[in-house]
């Protein structure tokens, strides 16, 4: 049997980068893929450009480099901007979708390094320009030497199930955000806050979003993940509900709609195979299969 490629993070291999190492490039929040589908190598692009190190996939070297000028929101991927090297320009949620675990890993650490270098590019204290820390996701400020690491934000998200019906299988909660993706079925989700635990972020998200308690917290899995910005880490949770007859409620604002769902009957407007959100709705709907 031949083991599943395996991507390690990390900003300390040595350079420069060589010929045959993966090269992926980022303009605003797309991906540059080579015309079948798979990443580029740093030779299919030109010799000056400016890569940072992204980790490794199966011991071989990932690079990413930046193209600034990307095209406003809305933009066709099919639209993006030319670099001079065939392929196509794909959205993060074209990635999740389309490539399996662990290119879509290396997709999305790509995704996080660009957008957080360019949000961290002068300093907070004395406004000087931040340079690279070599062998970290850091920056420093060469005037006050402040340090600016990649700092975490973590979120939580949480699938709530019920008894169903005499006979039926359990339900389980979807919601529909009034942002993003809107035609998509989602779980309850938020960021925690700070001196909040996971656990007490996701009672609170609970409470706040959809006006439910919860019992049977349990911890299911982590996803670092880019759409939500760089940083991001979520941290997936089941549970059920305290009052199986309570309905939820939404504000209109933030939630527009929130449905129990019968296991057997999900609807089709789910998150990207590749998401968390994603990984905890099929477990839930595993367990009402006969």
């Amino acid at each position: 049997m031949t083991a599943e490629p395996r991507f390690t993070p990390g900003a300390g291999h040595p350079g420069p980068a060589q010929p045959d190492e993966l090269a992926l490039v980022v303009a605003g929040r797309r991906l540059l893929l080579g015309p079948d589908g798979r990443f580029l190598r740093v030779a299919d692009l030109p010799p000056d450009t400016a890569w940072l190190p992204l980790g490794t996939l199966d011991g071989v070297p990932a690079w990413v480099a930046s193209v600034e000028d990307a095209l406003p929101a809305g933009t066709d991927d099919a639209g993006q901007r030319d670099v001079g090297t065939p392929g196509r320009w794909v959205s993060w949620r074209t990635v999740a979708a389309e490539l399996p675990e662990p290119y879509a890993a290396l997709a999305g650490r790509a995704l996080q390094v660009v957008t957080w270098r360019h949000s961290h590019r002068w300093c907070g204290a004395c406004r000087a320009e931040l340079t690279d820390v070599p062998g970290e996701s850091a920056r420093r400020c060469p005037e006050c030497d402040l340090y600016v690491p990649m700092q975490l934000s973590p979120a939580v998200l949480v699938a709530i199930t019920r008894p169903g019906p005499a006979g039926r299988p359990d339900e389980l909660l979807l919601v529909r955000h009034s942002y993003g993706p809107t035609q998509l079925w989602a779980l309850v989700a938020g960021f925690v806050e700070g001196g909040e635990t996971l656990e007490a972020a996701v009672h609170r998200e609970v409470g706040e979003e959809v006006g439910l308690t919860v019992r049977d917290l349990a911890y299911f899995g982590s996803q670092p993940w880019a759409m939500s910005g760089p940083g991001v880490l979520l941290a997936g949770f089941t549970a059920a509900a305290a009052d199986p007859a309570a309905e939820p409620v939404v504000d209109g604002r933030e939630l527009v709609q929130a449905r129990w769902f019968p296991l057997d009957a999900l609807p089709a407007e789910l998150p990207p195979a590749y998401s968390l959100s994603r990984w905890l709705i099929d477990a839930s709907a595993a367990r009402a299969r006969p």
